[in-house]
């Protein structure tokens, strides 16, 4: 499995002290998230890690959604921070 360093967004301080934050949760879901879709490229027929990564996806998307309700412009920073791309709203 190739190892990618991740570019840490939150200070080794902040870190320590806010980990039960939306925004320390999204982007530890992210690193998950990005080190499972690597793993999955070289091991295509892994469906265990398939669900898991749908599983962290979905535990994501839902902490992003409840941010943006709460506070949008700590959305709007969080995703340009991740370079994640905003969630499409639905038509109607």
């Amino acid at each position: 499995m190739v190892k990618n360093a991740f570019i840490s967004v939150i200070s080794q301080k902040e870190k320590e002290e806010n980990q039960g934050s939306v925004e320390f949760q999204v982007f530890s879901f992210t690193n998950k998230i990005e080190r499972l879709s690597s793993h999955l490229e070289l091991h295509k027929k892994d469906y265990s890690s398939q669900r898991g990564l749908q599983k962290i996806v979905g535990k994501r998307q839902r902490l992003l959604a409840y941010l943006s309700k709460k506070n949008k412009v700590r959305y709007k920073e969080l995703i340009g921070q991740l370079n994640i791309r905003e969630k499409k709203k639905p038509l109607i």
